[in-house]
This record gives structure tokens, C-alpha cells and sequence, in this order.
């Protein structure tokens, strides 16, 4: 089975595409679901969100599998314009009312706070409110108008699945020599 390489162009204008609990169901593209958003960080907060990576990092550490119910391919934290704005990516395999759900939950159980606490109208009841979450991140998403995938429409999951089956193939062909 040969994999082709994809890019998909996402519409400028949402008003066509279906409409999900907390806006707009973007399409899923070649690189799954994901969302980017930049906002601007309270003053002197840009440490305490650095800290929060820290804190993340250290929580993964102790548990490889916190973030598992958010289907995460990738994340990424940016502070930019000398620590005043900040950016997150999240490349997903949910579409985003499910993955805003999934995370706010997913803190909540956890305990734990968030780094958008950090930002600049960021709801304080974001832990109870899942729908002020989500509007926070429409109102700061700058949405992506071409997506590309060396991999396309492939799931967390599947790429799990398949370092799984190199690795058994691997150790089997080891054993055979």
C-alpha cells in the first residue's frame, strides 16, 4: 500500500461548513484536526507559563499517558514579541468540540491548572464552563488555509500501532539471525 502525500486548502469563510457545539466543524485534513491561537499574555505572567511547560513536562514524565484522551499528535508553546504574545498549536485526532471537552475535563480530574490562565480574557470558569473555553480559543484561533500531510488522515493510534508492529518485526528478525 503506497501512501500519496496531501495537502487540503481550508475555506476562508465558515458560514458553509457544519456547525458543531461551540462553532464551526472545521474539516479534517491531512494533518487530522488541530488549532492555533495567539493571544496576548497578562503582564508579567510570560514566567508562569514557561513554568507551566515545565510543570507539563514533569507531569508526562511521571505519567507518559496524561494527555491520551486528547489524541494529541503534537503540541507546541511559543512566547514571541519579547514574552507579550503567545501562540499554541495542537494537531489532534478529534474534531475540536470533542477535544475542548476531552481537555477541560482531563484538567479538571487531573487538578491541575491551565497555562491560558495567563492570557490576557482568559474565562475564570473555564474548569465549569467548557463553552467559555472553547468561545476564548474561536475568538483567538488564526486558522491554517493549507494543511499537508507526508502521512495523511492517519490516526495517534495507527502510528502507535505500527512502531508497535516494526519493533515486533524487528525483535523476531533479530531473534531468526
Amino acid at each position: 500500500m503506497e501512501i500519496t502525500p496531501q495537502a487540503v486548502v481550508i475555506p476562508k469563510e465558515t458560514g458553509h461548513l457544519e456547525q458543531g457545539k461551540y462553532g464551526p466543524v472545521f474539516p479534517r485534513t491531512p494533518a487530522c484536526y488541530g488549532f492555533t491561537i495567539i493571544a496576548d499574555v497578562k503582564p508579567g505572567r510570560a514566567e508562569a507559563i514557561r513554568d507551566h511547560g515545565y510543570a507539563l513536562a514533569k507531569a508526562l514524565e511521571a505519567d507518559p499517558h496524561l494527555l491520551a484522551p486528547l489524541k494529541l499528535h503534537y503540541l507546541r508553546w511559543v512566547l514571541f514579541d519579547d514574552d507579550t504574545r503567545f501562540m499554541y498549536q495542537g494537531i489532534f485526532d478529534t474534531d475540536f468540540d470533542k477535544y475542548t471537552e476531552d481537555a477541560v475535563a482531563l484538567f479538571g480530574k487531573a487538578g491541575v491548572n491551565t497555562a491560558f490562565e495567563n492570557l490576557v480574557g482568559f474565562p475564570e470558569d473555564w474548569k465549569t464552563n467548557p463553552g467559555a473555553f472553547a468561545r476564548f480559543v474561536r475568538e483567538h484561533h488564526c486558522p491554517s488555509f493549507i494543511e499537508y500531510g507526508e502521512y495523511p488522515y492517519v490516526t495517534a493510534d495507527e502510528i502507535k500501532k505500527a512502531l508497535r508492529v516494526r519493533s515486533a518485526l524487528s525483535e523476531m528478525l533479530d531473534q531468526m539471525q
